[in-house]
């Protein structure tokens, strides 16, 4: 019976490195995601987003207040 060793990962950055991105790219990476992130921070949250978010926070407070033991403001 023959023995079948699993095949071994190569990457383009040098023999023997298990997989991985080297500190530039992650650093490049991650400043393309902190400028996406920025961008869609900048944009708001829609009216009527916030209007369902405090519709939601006052029910749950209306909730807590009445003390109601079984319900926490959410269905």
């Amino acid at each position: 019976m023959k023995d079948l060793k699993p095949p071994q990962n190569r990457t383009s950055t040098g023999a023997g490195k298990q997989g991985g991105l080297n500190a530039e790219i992650q650093s490049r990476i991650g400043h393309q995601l902190r400028a996406m992130y920025d961008d869609v921070v900048r944009q708001g949250v829609p009216d009527r987003f916030a209007d369902l978010i405090r519709q939601l926070d006052s029910q749950e407070a209306a909730s807590q207040i009445a003390g109601d033991p079984t319900k926490d403001g959410r269905e």
